[in-house]
C-alpha cells in the first residue's frame, strides 16, 4: 500500500516518530454484502448532550468522518473540540442491530476530546491509520491563526506541527489540508496558493506553489478543499471559494484543468473509487456537480440537496463500493444518489436541522452524519436558555439493511 518510508527528521519540539510503515498485521476488509439503500437504515448510536455546555449550550457539529480502519470515527464541533468516538462492536462479529435510542441519554461518551485552541478550519485522518498499530492513530487539523497539528487519536497528544509563514514572517493558517495516498505529504491550501509538508520534517520547511500565474491566470481565491484522485494517476484537485475548482498533476504541481459550473464557493470535493470523476460541491449552491476528468467540457450531471441559503461546509460522501453517493442539507434529510445514472435513490430523516457531516463506514454496512447550526438568542429572551432536542446539534451512527452478495448476484442473473 505505502510507499517505503525514509528515515525522520528530527523536530524541534521532540523526535517525530515514524508513522508511513505499513502496518504489520493491518486487516484487509471489504463490503461483504450489498447495501439496501431503498430501506431506511436504523440509528445505531446517538451523541448530543455531551456536546452541550452550560458556557455553550449552542455548540453544535461542523463534520464527522470515520477513520480509514473503521474502528472510529472523529467528529469537530464549534466549539474547537475533536471528539473521537470509537464504534464498540469493531472487531467483533457485526450483526448490524440497532440499539434502542432514547432522546434524553447519550450512547456513550466520546474516547478522546482534543481542544484544537481556535476555530476549526478543516480535519483528516493519517490514510494508513490501524488500531492495531499505535504508531499509525493519526490525524491532522488546521485552526484559526494556528499550524498545522498531528494529532495522537488514543492519547490526544500533540505529535509534531507543520508552519507556514507569511510575507511579514508570521503564522499564517492553513483553510484546508489532505495527505497524499502514499501518505508521505501534507498538501494544504491558502489564499490563492498551496504549501506541501513533508511529513518526516515537521517545523517550517515546505514546497510553495501559487495557483495563480503571473499574468493572473489559475485559481485565485481561498483554497477551501483538497482531495487526491484514489488511483494511480497522482492527481488532486482544489475548491476554492473563487467557485472553481482546479486539478492538478502531485509530481510537478502542474495546473491541468479548472473547472466552472459551482454557483457558491466550493467547500467539498471528492473523486471516484475509479479516479474517473470528480463531485464538487458549494455553499449557498443547491447541487453537487459530477464532472468527467477525461473530458470536462460539460457537467456529467447535477444532484440536488437542500443548501441554497447556508454557508455552512455541508460534505457528502461515497460509498466503499463506488455506486452511491450519500449529502445532507438543510432540510435534516440525507439523500443517496446512484452515481451510475445521476438518478436520486432513497432519503431519511437523519437530524432536525442542518447536516452538514455524511461519512460512510469503510466496510460494514454504516454511515455516521452530523448537524447542527449556529443559533442566534433574541435580545428580549430573559432565560437565557436554549432548549434543544435530543436530534439537534448531534451525531449519530446509521446501519443500513444489506443482502449477500451471494444473493445480490443471483437476483443479478435472474
Amino acid at each position: 500500500m505505502g510507499e517505503e518510508a525514509a528515515q525522520p527528521q528530527p523536530n524541534s519540539d521532540k523526535e517525530f516518530e515514524e508513522i508511513t510503515k505499513e502496518p504489520s498485521e493491518q486487516v484487509e476488509y471489504s463490503w461483504l454484502a450489498a447495501v439496501r439503500f431503498d430501506v431506511p437504515p436504523a440509528r445505531a448510536y446517538h451523541f448530543a448532550h455531551q456536546f452541550r455546555t452550560s458556557s455553550n449550550p449552542n455548540n453544535f457539529l461542523k463534520g464527522i468522518k470515520w477513520s480509514p480502519d473503521g474502528s472510529c470515527s472523529l467528529t469537530s464541533a464549534e466549539d474547537n473540540t475533536f471528539r473521537v468516538f470509537s464504534l464498540p462492536d469493531y472487531g467483533g462479529n457485526y450483526a448490524g442491530n440497532a440499539c434502542s435510542f432514547a432522546a434524553d441519554t447519550d450512547s456513550y461518551t466520546a474516547n478522546l476530546v482534543v481542544n484544537g485552541g481556535e476555530s476549526i478550519y478543516d480535519f483528516c485522518w493519517y490514510p494508513f491509520m490501524s488500531a492495531s498499530d499505535p504508531v499509525t492513530c493519526v490525524f491532522a487539523s488546521t485552526t484559526r491563526d494556528h499550524p498545522i497539528h498531528l494529532w495522537d487519536a488514543t492519547s490526544g497528544e500533540l505529535r509534531c506541527t507543520y508552519r507556514a509563514y507569511d510575507a511579514m514572517d508570521e503564522i499564517t493558517a492553513a483553510f484546508s489540508i489532505g495527505f497524499n495516498p502514499a501518505g508521505t505529504k501534507i498538501l494544504a491550501g491558502y489564499n490563492k496558493s498551496l504549501r506541501v509538508f513533508d511529513i518526516h520534517r515537521p517545523g517550517r520547511d515546505f514546497q510553495h506553489h501559487s495557483t495563480v500565474q503571473g499574468n493572473k491566470e489559475g485559481q485565485s481565491g481561498i483554497i477551501s478543499a483538497i482531495a487526491f484522485c484514489p488511483s494511480h494517476t497522482k492527481m488532486l484537485a482544489t475548491g476554492s471559494y473563487s467557485q472553481t475548482t482546479a486539478i492538478y498533476g502531485e509530481d510537478n504541481m502542474e495546473l491541468l484543468y479548472i473547472l466552472h459550473g459551482q454557483e457558491g464557493g466550493v467547500t467539498h470535493v471528492q473523486f471516484s473509487k475509479d479516479g474517473n470523476y470528480l463531485y464538487t460541491g458549494g455553499r449557498k449552491d443547491p447541487y453537487i456537480l459530477c464532472w468527467d476528468i477525461r473530458k470536462t467540457v460539460d457537467i456529467v450531471y447535477k444532484l440536488y440537496r437542500s443548501s441554497e441559503n447556508t454557508n455552512q461546509r455541508i460534505m457528502f460522501d461515497v460509498d466503499p463500493l463506488g455506486q452511491h453517493l450519500g449529502t445532507g442539507g438543510q432540510d435534516g434529510l440525507v439523500h443517496i444518489y446512484n452515481l451510475q445514472t445521476g438518478q436520486w435513490v432513497s432519503s431519511f430523516q437523519a437530524a432536525l436541522d442542518t447536516v452538514n457531516g455524511f461519512s460512510f463506514h469503510p466496510f460494514l454496512p454504516m454511515a455516521a452524519s452530523s448537524s447542527g447550526h449556529r443559533r442566534f438568542q433574541n435580545l428580549d429572551d430573559s432565560s437565557g436558555d436554549l432548549s434543544l432536542s435530543g436530534d439537534e446539534n448531534c451525531a449519530s451512527i446509521w446501519s443500513f439493511s444489506s443482502v449477500s452478495m451471494a444473493d445480490n448476484t443471483g437476483n443479478m442473473d435472474l
